[in-house]
C-alpha cells in the first residue's frame, strides 16, 4: 500500500513537472521580444564602466533582478487569485509598452532624448577624468539598471502569468519561478559574455605577438573584436523587430475588436495564413507604438 502511494505521487511529482517545462516553454516563447530588449539593454548599461569592472556591475544587477522577481513573483500570483480580469489588462499595458519601446527605437532620430545625451556624457566624463568618483558612477549605473529590469521583469511575468492563468496554482508558481531563474542566468549569464568578447579578442591579439599559434590566435582576436559591436547591433534590431511583433501579437489577441485586422490579413492570403497573422501583429505594434511615442513627445515638449 505504501509503495503504491509513493509510485503516485511520484507519478504526480512527473505530471506536474512535465506541466511546468511545457508551459515554461510556451511563456519563454511568448516573452521572446522582452527577452531580447532585456539582453540588449542590459549589455548597453554596462557601457561606461571600466573593464575590469565590468563583470562585477554585471553580477551587483543580476542579483538586483533576482530580488526584482522575488518581489514580481508574489505580487503577479495574488493578482491572479483574487483579481483575474485584471490580468488582461495588465497584459494590454505591457504589450502597449512593448510596441512603445520599439517605437521609440525605430524613431529614435526624430525623438528628444536629452537624458541620453547627458548620459553619453557622464560616460565620457567618467573613463576621461581622473577626479571622478567612479564607486558612485557605478552605483548610478547598477541602480538605473535595475530599476529598467524591474520594468522588463514585469512585463516578462505578466505576459508568462497569462499563458499560464487557466493552470492550477501550484503550476503557475513553477512556471514563474522556474522562468524567472532561467530568465536571469541566461540574460546576465549572455550579458557578461557579450561584454567581454572585445576583451578577449585584445587578450587574443596581444597573445599571439609571443604564442605558439600566431595565426590562429589573431584571427580569432579580430573575429570576436569584429563580431563584438555587429552582435549588439543585430541583437538590437532582433529585438526591436521581436518587441513589436510580441507587443501587437497581445494586444491583437486580447482586444475583441484587432481580430478583425487579423482576419483581413489573413484574407488577403489564405495560403499563407501564419505569415499573414505574424505581418498582422507586427503591422498592429508598429502602428500603435508610432501613436503613443508620438503623443508622449508632443507631451514632453508642451510641459518643457
Amino acid at each position: 500500500m505504501a509503495a503504491a502511494n509513493l509510485l503516485a505521487l511520484l507519478d504526480d511529482i512527473a505530471t506536474l513537472m512535465d506541466d511546468i517545462a511545457t508551459m515554461s516553454k510556451v511563456a519563454a516563447q511568448k516573452t521572446a521580444g522582452v527577452l531580447g530588449d532585456d539582453l540588449a539593454v542590459n549589455a548597453d548599461q554596462v557601457q561606461g564602466v571600466k573593464a575590469d569592472r565590468e563583470l562585477p556591475v554585471v553580477w551587483a544587477v543580476a542579483k538586483g533582478s533576482l530580488l526584482n522577481k522575488a518581489i514580481l513573483v508574489p505580487a503577479a500570483l495574488a493578482i491572479s487569485a483574487f483579481v483575474p480580469a485584471l490580468i488582461t489588462v495588465l497584459l494590454v499595458l505591457g504589450g502597449l509598452y512593448l510596441c512603445f519601446e520599439g517605437a521609440e527605437k525605430l524613431l529614435h532620430k526624430y525623438l528628444p532624448h536629452e537624458d541620453e545625451v547627458q548620459a553619453r556624457e557622464a560616460r565620457i566624463e567618467a573613463l576621461t577624468q581622473e577626479d571622478v568618483d567612479m564607486v558612485a558612477f557605478e552605483k548610478d549605473k547598477i541602480k538605473g539598471a535595475i530599476r529598467t529590469d524591474f520594468i522588463l521583469s514585469a512585463e516578462i511575468i505578466v505576459i508568462a502569468l497569462g499563458t499560464v492563468s487557466d493552470a492550477s496554482l501550484t503550476t503557475q508558481i513553477g512556471v514563474l519561478v522556474a522562468l524567472s531563474l532561467a530568465i536571469t542566468v541566461g540574460v546576465y549569464g549572455l550579458v557578461a559574455g557579450l561584454v567581454k568578447m572585445d576583451d578577449v579578442g585584445l587578450y587574443m591579439l596581444r597573445k599571439s605577438l609571443t604564442g605558439s599559434m600566431n595565426g590562429l590566435q589573431r584571427f580569432i582576436g579580430r573575429a570576436l573584436l569584429v563580431t563584438a559591436p555587429a552582435l549588439m547591433k543585430t541583437l538590437a534590431v532582433v529585438g526591436t523587430v521581436a518587441m513589436f511583433l510580441v507587443g501587437g501579437g497581445i494586444l491583437t489577441h486580447s482586444i475583441g475588436f484587432m481580430h478583425v485586422i487579423t482576419d483581413l490579413f489573413v484574407s488577403a492570403a489564405p495560403n499563407a495564413a501564419l505569415v499573414m497573422s505574424i505581418l498582422a501583429d507586427g503591422m498592429v505594434g508598429v502602428v500603435a507604438g508610432s501613436i503613443i511615442a508620438l503623443v508622449f513627445a508632443l507631451v514632453s515638449k508642451l510641459r518643457k
